[in-house]
């Protein structure tokens, strides 16, 4: 945590910015180790380049703050209070003279702006997210093993949903059973949403589970993710309840020989750009071009979409210590959803697959 809050107070000093003030869950949980999702209220890291940093939270959780490690000062607030002044107090009580700003302009919403606008009239404000997702991008030790012990449980997690599945159960009632499994392991977070769909429903590629039955010939799609120590896996897997017909199988062969190309084209030095066109020629090639209509994949970590965007578009070099999706997929509406993606490590020579579940077709019966 030390190194990583010295990373950013060096950037600050060689940017003339005077004060960094963060309102993200995740970007106050990289900095001070305090995970708070205070929903409506306001959670605050203020970083200064000399003075003494500050935590600001709610009052009841000024104890889960000071568990998580953070030995600097908290400022705590009830409902009663209004958190600004004293946020104004604190900052003038440590610095006389504000310039230049650093914020998080894609988070915060325009009510908070304003506020921090009348705490420092004159300021210039700039955006902290650029330097803070090149710092979260690449994951040190400690981080890669919280995301592998993350992935483990997604693997387990497809698995669970694959022994439910029967015809005549619903979308939700595998969902249900997944999350029951995994609550079971001490899972107390997903990392969005799970998604499990069955038949045409598969051909949406955000669809939303809810009481259509499996019946035989469908393909069955799962993506979830769990949160462990504050870090997210997110896999998808598709498999085939029964016989599915040669359409079926030939967008889920395409899918599987993208999404394995791209993996197989992972190493440092490669940029996001060429590994989206690895998968994204094969698709189009087979005839399914228009059918792939999102990116291949994205960074993962804290958020479950985090900094890099894998898109043919990105022109960004792949490093050690990078973690990110590949999750190629080709939906036709009236006809199949396929999706494949796998949790991917970049190392010093190549990648590690952090998901392991199988990916040839599973047939269950």
């Amino acid at each position: 945590m030390k190194q990583r809050l010295e990373k950013l107070l060096h950037w600050m000093k060689e940017n003339g910015i005077d004060v960094t003030f963060l309102t993200s869950t995740e970007n106050v949980f990289y900095l001070s180790g305090f995970y708070s999702d205070p929903h409506e209220r306001l959670l605050g890291l203020l970083l200064f380049q000399e003075a003494e940093p500050f935590l600001v939270c709610p009052a009841m959780e000024i104890e889960d703050a000071r568990r998580s490690g953070w030995n600097h000062d908290i400022i705590g607030y009830t409902d009663i209070e209004n958190p600004w002044e004293l946020i104004n107090k604190a900052i003038y009580s440590r610095i006389s003279k504000v310039s230049k700003v650093a914020i998080e302009k894609a988070h915060m919403n325009v009510e908070r702006f304003e506020a921090i606008g009348s705490i420092f009239p004159s300021a210039i404000f700039t955006s902290a997210e650029e330097k803070l997702q090149k710092l979260r991008m690449i994951k040190d030790k400690k981080e890669v093993s919280i995301i592998r012990e993350a992935c483990k449980l997604a693997d387990y997690a497809v698995k669970v949903g694959c022994a439910e599945i029967k015809e005549g159960k619903t979308e939700l009632e595998i969902v249900a059973a997944i999350e029951y499994e995994l609550k079971k392991k001490g899972i107390t977070d997903m990392s969005f949403a799970t998604m499990v769909l069955t038949g045409a429903n598969g051909a949406s590629p955000h669809g939303t589970p809810g009481m259509t039955k499996i019946q035989k010939g469908d393909l069955v799609l799962f993506d979830l993710g769990v949160i462990v120590d504050g870090y997210c896996s997110d896999i998808t897997r598709t498999v085939a309840y029964g016989d599915i017909n040669d359409k079926q199988k030939e967008i889920y062969d395409t899918v599987l020989k993208a999404q394995l190309a791209a993996i197989e084209a992972s190493k440092p030095g490669v940029t996001c750009a060429s590994l989206d066109l690895t998968a994204r020629n094969i698709i189009r090639n087979a005839g399914f071009g228009d059918y792939f209509p999102h990116r291949l994949g994205h960074g993962l970590g804290i958020g479950v979409h985090e900094y890099p965007s894998l898109t043919e578009t990105n022109p960004l070099v792949l490093e050690p210590g990078m973690v990110y999706t590949i999750e190629p997929g080709i939906y036709v509406p009236g006809v199949a959803g396929v999706r494949i993606e796998d949790d991917i490590l970049v190392t010093e020579d190549g990648v590690e697959i952090l998901t392991k579940f199988p990916k040839e077709l599973q047939l269950f019966l």
